[in-house]
């Protein structure tokens, strides 16, 4: 409601809503008033079904109609109390921000002590306490498995969470800051400063030969003096990555975007964009901690 840019479409739900009940209180009324003295013969609608079934013009009944008049007095008052009428926020001042925040204040309440007590425990050590695993499990599913996948092994653009490779680091506090405070990384487009199709081929070679594919030397030695002025700012010279950057290990054949010579051509001169959105705000520390030791987990069984 508070994206009105007018005050016409307020009053425009306004007028509709409100005489749309009162027409039908209108409607009622006026179709209510008439009796039917006892004895008296009542005409027929002129419809007939079975040969001899015919639909009588009887008034509605006394119940039914009282109970209509009940609805219309229950959607007035509904409409005075809580918002439904444009931008009149009701009687009472209820939103659907309020509700959310109200009942994520009590549930924080009620389970925030189940979580703060692990707060000040080390993730590595709790990595091995299977009570804790277990929460941020739950946790994981809840929050994570949508991208990430509910085994953790990621997607296309998702990193695999168990293979021990990681953009931004590894460790304990790595993890908790990645969660906590989101990554963005991106991958710029290169086909252009390498001159079109001809210099992404060459490099991409180059890089399948740094992941220990078997590749056409030649053209990945040409690749290798196009990386060297344009790559390894990022990538370091041996193609090891920088975690600093989020720029990824080369040389691991673990592949983000995919790892055929189409994907990795593609990344190269289309450029790649990632986003982790960070949970801070939305999960608190407490709940992020345990979820990182549970992340931690999964990585530490690789080892």
């Amino acid at each position: 409601m508070s994206d009105f840019t007018s005050d016409f479409w307020s009053w425009w739900i306004i007028v509709i809503s409100l005489g749309g009940i009162f027409w039908c209180a209108w409607l009622l009324y006026t179709n209510s008033k008439g009796k039917i003295p006892i004895g008296q013969q009542v005409e027929a609608t002129g419809h007939v079904w079975d040969e001899d079934l015919e639909e009588l013009n009887n008034p509605l009944p006394r119940w039914w109609m009282i109970k209509f008049y009940i609805t219309i007095v229950f959607g007035l008052a509904y409409l005075a109390l809580y918002p439904g009428l444009g931008t009149f926020e009701g009687l009472l001042g209820w939103t659907e921000l309020g509700e959310y925040e109200n009942e994520v204040a009590a549930a924080d309440a009620k389970y925030g002590p189940l979580y703060d007590k692990y707060l000040n425990e080390d993730i590595a050590a709790l990595a091995g306490n299977s009570s804790a695993v277990k929460t941020g499990e739950r946790l994981y599913a809840n929050y994570c498995a949508v991208c990430h996948g509910s085994d953790a092994r990621g997607a296309t653009g998702f990193p695999n969470l168990r293979d021990g490779d990681w953009l931004y680091g590894g460790t304990p506090h790595a993890i908790k800051q990645t969660i906590l405070n989101g990554r963005a990384g991106t991958m710029p487009a290169w086909e252009a400063p390498l001159g079109g199709a001809e210099g992404v081929e060459e490099v991409a070679t180059y890089v399948m030969r740094l992941a220990g594919r078997q590749v056409d030397n030649d053209l990945a030695d040409k690749g290798k003096v196009r990386f060297d002025t344009l790559c390894v700012g990022c990538h370091m010279p041996d193609g090891t990555g920088n975690i600093a950057l989020g720029a990824p290990n080369l040389t691991n054949n673990i592949w983000l975007y995919g790892g055929s010579p189409r994907a990795i051509k593609a990344t190269i001169a289309k450029g790649r964009n990632g986003l982790m959105p960070a949970h801070s705000e939305f999960l608190g520390e407490a709940k992020v901690h345990i979820l990182s030791a549970y992340i931690y987990s999964l990585s530490y069984e690789q080892d």
